[in-house]
């Protein structure tokens, strides 16, 4: 199985669509808590999912449930937290909500876990992504 991973940010449509075109992605899991931000600019849910379909001939599905709680999320971002202390909260958060028993395997291979940050180094999507490898073990990972 192959899992991708993609940001949108400080990158254009032409880039973004490209990649996951070249990649051959057959869909595009949302794991953001918020997807209607007027920050997103094409990559708005209900835009994304349009462009996705008409560019590329991928789905779009949005799973919450791989996002990170609204207070987790403002304590690293508004409030200045670690990425440490960020990342070791988002690991208890996904064994908690056991997420890895929330979607069949099948249907995240293929697929490519979106969210904002541009690269994965300190972004959840990394963590989705690693978390779910170590729990079904057969998972290639990359990060576009």
């Amino acid at each position: 199985m192959r899992l991708f991973t993609i940001g949108f940010t400080k990158t254009t449509a032409e880039s973004f669509f490209g990649r996951l075109r070249k990649a051959g992605v057959k869909r595009v899991v949302d794991v953001r808590l918020n997807n209607v931000s007027q920050l997103s600019g094409f990559a708005k849910k209900e835009d994304l999912r349009y462009f996705l379909r008409e560019i590329c001939g991928i789905e779009y599905s949005h799973q919450p449930l791989f996002a990170p709680t609204q207070e987790l999320l403002d304590s690293y971002k508004k409030h200045g937290g670690e990425w440490a202390d960020y990342e070791k909260r988002f690991l208890e958060l996904m064994r908690d909500r056991r997420i890895e028993e929330a979607v069949i395997p099948e249907v995240l291979d293929g697929a490519c876990l979106l969210c904002s940050e541009d690269k994965p180094h300190h972004c959840h999507r990394r963590l989705v992504a690693e978390y779910l490898k170590q729990k079904w073990g057969d998972l290639e990972l990359a990060h576009l």
